[in-house]
């Protein structure tokens, strides 16, 4: 017998790890860069090993998935998280900071690697978008529980390694959930093969999906993870903005399933797009308390792009089976991870030219820092044209 319940509960446990290595690492850059003496580039290089780790393990997991099973994967994913949590707290150090980063993103995408198939096999149809809706909400879910859990221990004097310790509570949670139990195997034997699963994957719906990837994961991590540096000096509170998007980007995935029944996936992701523009170039422009009205616009375009992305690989290409999910998964993160640092050096860059023309402090923190979205606008306005594409694209497959 597969106890899917506590095959689903572990993996929403193994994703608020991931969550929390995501905000509480965004919520102790500050620290980080004061303590360490680091630059804004420096710290973006760190936060690129979070996201190259991912990929790194997705696209491996995805390839032995079938061989070695989803149970050992987590395994390594265990491995590699609490290994990565204990050299950060312990490091100290620059180079120790990439490397531990780096195992703590290889752990997060054993993670993606694993339990998105394993739910795809699990449930079908409805229920399968419904679980992995559900499954992805504790991602935002678990920002908001990291982001809040951030703020309070910085107000209190803690110590970023403090921060780091709690980490390691839902790492351990999930060992003991996933222990001894059995996986789901693959619905069909295409799922399973991989020749049959790469022959799916060269088609040109599945690499247009790669492109419109690339573009979502940014859209959505870019602004979140800079958001203590960029929105610091906007008038508004930076991790009550990260709780809040983070909050209502976890209500909207617990009724996601609904929403995709109702719109399909491509119907969904294309209104995510234009909410998500709407957002961004709010954020560039606004400040006190409507930062928060744009947080809200962009919380609710950014929260069913990565599921539904999945989903529309599960639902639209079956045959790219678990490593079809991994691939366009690794994909998002791997584009994260290359614009990281160059978002680092964006805002130093737009630093300098604010610095040019005779402003200081405050305020050229937050021109600089809206000059930074301003260019960040572009990722899900071009979004919005590749899914205008798709939704047509799809809708004439069906006819």
């Amino acid at each position: 017998m597969i106890n899917k319940s506590r095959l689903f509960y572990g993996s929403c446990f193994a994703l608020i790890t991931t969550a929390l290595s995501f905000s509480i690492r965004a919520g102790i850059l500050p620290q980080l860069g004061d303590e360490l003496g680091l630059s804004a580039e420096q710290l973006g290089y760190i936060n690129s090993m979070w996201f190259l780790g991912f990929p790194i393990s997705m696209v491996i997991g995805g390839l032995i998935y079938h061989t070695v099973g989803g149970k050992r994967i987590m395994q390594f994913a265990f491995l590699a998280h609490a290994v990565g949590i204990l050299m950060t707290i312990y490091s100290g150090s620059y180079v120790a900071l990439l490397i531990s980063t780096l195992l703590i993103g290889i752990g997060n995408g054993c993670t993606e690697a694993a339990c998105n198939p394993m739910i795809a096999d699990a449930f079908e149809g409805n229920t399968m978008s419904k679980m992995l809706n559900r499954f992805h909400m504790w991602f935002p879910g678990g920002i908001v529980i990291g982001s809040l859990v951030s703020k309070f221990m910085t107000d209190a004097n803690f110590s970023w390694e403090a921060q780091i310790w709690v980490i390691l509570l839902p790492t351990l949670v999930y060992a003991y959930l996933f222990y001894g139990q059995d996986w789901p195997v693959a619905k069909t034997k295409e799922e399973a093969s991989l020749s049959m699963n790469l022959k799916a994957m060269i088609s040109p719906l599945f690499i247009f999906m790669m492109v419109c990837m690339a573009l979502t994961a940014i859209s959505e991590f870019g602004p979140q993870q800079w958001s203590s540096l960029i929105l610091a000096k906007s008038g508004a509170q930076p991790m009550l903005i990260l709780a809040l998007v983070t909050g209502l980007m976890a209500v909207c995935r617990y009724f996601g399933g609904e929403v995709v029944h109702k719109f399909d996936q491509t119907g969904v992701l294309l209104g995510s797009a234009v909410l998500a523009t709407i957002g961004v170039f709010l954020f560039s422009t606004q400040t006190g308390a409507m930062a928060y009205v744009a947080a809200i616009f962009f919380a609710l375009g950014v929260a069913y792009f990565w599921p539904n992305m999945i989903g529309f690989i599960a639902d639209k290409i079956p045959a790219s089976g678990a490593l079809g999910m991994s691939i366009i998964g690794a994909v998002g993160m791997f584009s994260t991870s290359i614009f990281q640092p160059i978002i680092g050096r964006w805002i130093d860059a737009d630093k300098k030219a604010a610095a040019a023309t005779g402003l200081t402090g405050d305020e050229l923190e937050l021109v600089a820092g809206q000059a930074t979205l301003g260019t960040m606008v572009l990722f899900p306005a071009i979004l919005i044209v590749l899914f205008t594409i798709l939704f047509f694209w799809v809708k004439k497959r069906k006819s």
